[in-house]
């Protein structure tokens, strides 16, 4: 194996050339903005950033595209980028100034440098830097109304940072540049004269100037490079592959199972994306990695990877066959019987490989009880978060293993019970989850299923409303900021004090306190779209020094909302 050394700029260049190419066995782009803001903290500090794995190869390898443009290859030998993808592939959008595309979308990666950030190094804490209040996010998860954090606490964290992902209000700032802009020139003149510098006698001329070199000095970062021989096969450069990653945990195993399939299955690739892409456009934006899983059920009966290297081609194409079509089966059961119609209503995608396995099982002929008891199951496994306790692997499989058995429903709804025992929710359950529990999820299928409308607009509450002013957030009944100082923070966030509404009513309510807002809209519409959401409107529990007693009121409400909306018929 040979040792090679190249820049940053290097290697951003090969990229945009068509030197550098992505075998088909690499996972895909997936790294979020903060983590690249992370990475050019680390270069710009001069720490280490790992080493780039190549293989210069003839051979007619299977190729995937780069998240970020690269033009046509015009050499016979390629240059195959084995491990740096991540690393490389971020560099080149934010030197470029490029968009990338993530699960089928281009966006930039927007990042922003402080010219005043602190001399030593400040911590790197994870904050919300999307600027205005959370909703449903591009991740699919269900978001927030407010952040945690007024915006004068915000920013005094963020004036500790150097780089930050980009909110428009830091975009005012003169202090703050963004960073692609500040590569597209070796000018420091737009930067300086925009934060108010108009001659060398100012203080922060030398300073600013200074940090612009040492920020743009990140092109000339050296990577070290260990390069494969071309001698070696591409079986055996997977096997490579598998093992240098496994070694370093840097890969999920469904990424790893993903370069031992395509080793053996030539161009299936996108086969597999382009079926992830039909999911996406019916709502369903799954990981890859979930597709691989149900693919394993399929082949094996169970959903682990570690037989993977095994498995013929005909069995691996057969079995994909099969698995794409209870994947269908089982998106259809979740968005028609259950209600769910996105990931983000799931506790765990998991549930996804029970309903296709169980569909395919029974040739998808399912009688009128089955079809309500399977319902039944699904909600109760998903409001109690089946496979979010212990090894959520192994409780897959030993629901498969039933499937597979012979064993119907029942015997699903037998091993639920075993985990959890009783399956009815009770109010003391509810108590100290916040919005992130499997039951925030299922309160917000019993609760549209009820009719729940915004208080103002009277649009149903949904996932997918357009327009910041009707997007889906939930809200603070009581605002945290009525509760600071009072209550603790684990107690504002009580899943009892959530309720959803759309943006623009969420901003209009802001902080005011539910005796202020609540009862006037209750004496406008009445209290019909507060019951939908089981939320007391009696004057008295609306006091401050009730909030516990709302809670505790509300909690029986939503209850009995929860499993009158499990146990009822489809």
């Amino acid at each position: 194996m040979a040792k090679a050394e190249a820049s940053v700029e290097e290697l951003v260049s090969m990229i945009e050339r068509g030197e550098l190419r992505l075998p088909e066995m690499q996972r895909q782009y997936v790294w979020r903005s903060t983590r690249v803001r992370d990475l050019l903290d680390s270069l710009y500090r001069g720490y280490p950033s790992g080493a780039i794995l190549l293989w210069e190869t003839d051979e007619a390898v299977p190729l995937q595209s780069f998240a970020v443009s690269q033009s046509n290859n015009p050499y016979q030998s390629t240059r195959l980028l084995l491990d740096g993808q991540q690393r490389l592939t971020s560099l080149s959008a934010v030197i470029r100034g490029e968009p990338v595309s993530v699960r089928g979308r281009r966006r930039p990666i927007d990042l922003l440098f402080n010219l005043e950030h602190p001399d030593q190094l400040a911590v790197v804490t994870e904050v919300d830097e999307n600027g205005d209040d959370a909703e449903v996010d591009e991740e699919g998860e269900l978001g927030g109304d407010e952040a945690d954090a007024s915006e004068d606490e915000l920013l005094t964290r963020f004036n500790k940072m150097t780089f930050v992902v980009a909110t428009r209000k830091l975009e005012q700032l003169p202090q703050w540049v963004k960073v692609s802009e500040v590569f597209k020139t070796d000018s420091d003149a737009p930067f300086l004269k925009r934060a108010g510098i108009s001659g060398f006698d100012d203080p922060r001329y030398e300073k600013y100037s200074q940090r612009l070199a040492r920020l743009r000095g990140i092109r000339k970062y050296v990577y070290r490079m260990d390069v494969l021989e071309r001698t070696l096969s591409y079986d055996e450069v997977t096997e490579i592959f598998v093992r240098v990653n496994s070694l370093g945990a840097k890969l999920r195993s469904s990424d790893l199972a993903l370069a031992q399939i395509t080793a053996k299955w030539r161009h299936s690739l996108q086969t597999f994306l382009d079926f992830q892409s039909t999911c996406a456009q019916n709502g369903f934006e799954l990981d890859l990695g979930l597709h691989l899983k149900n693919l394993m059920a399929f082949a094996t009966g169970q959903s682990r990877f570690l037989t993977v290297g095994s498995l013929t081609l005909d069995v691996l194409q057969q079995a994909w066959k099969q698995a794409c079509e209870g994947m269908e089966f089982a998106l259809n059961f979740a968005r028609s019987n259950l209600g769910i119609d996105s990931p983000a209503l799931l506790s765990s995608p998991f549930l996804l490989v029970v309903l296709a396995y169980f569909g395919h099982r029974r040739d998808y002929a399912l009688s009128t009880e089955e079809a309500q008891q399977l319902r039944y199951w699904a909600l109760a496994a998903n409001a109690k978060g089946r496979f979010s306790r212990g090894s959520s692997e192994t409780i897959l499989d030993q629901d498969l293993a039933i499937i597979r058995n012979g064993g119907g429903v029942n015997e699903l709804i037998d091993r639920l019970r075993l985990q959890f025992g009783r399956l009815d929710i009770t109010p003391e359950e509810l108590e100290g989850r916040n919005q992130r529990s499997a039951l925030f999820k299922t309160m917000f299928l019993a609760f549209r299923a009820a009719g729940a409308k915004d208080w103002r607009s009277h649009l149903a509450i949904a996932l997918d409303h357009s327009g910041s002013q009707h997007r889906l957030q939930f809200h603070h009944i009581f605002p945290k900021a009525l509760l600071r100082g009072s209550y603790t923070p684990r107690e504002a966030d009580d899943i009892a004090n959530l309720a959803f509404i759309g943006g623009k009513t969420n901003r209009a309510i802001s902080d005011k306190a539910p005796v202020t807002y609540l009862l006037p809209l209750v004496a406008q519409h009445g209290a019909a779209p507060f019951a939908a959401q089981c939320i007391p409107v009696e004057e008295e529990l609306l006091a401050l020094d009730h909030y516990k007693a709302f809670l505790q009121e509300r909690r029986k409400r939503i209850a009995a909302a929860l499993n009158a909306f499990i146990h009822a018929t489809a």
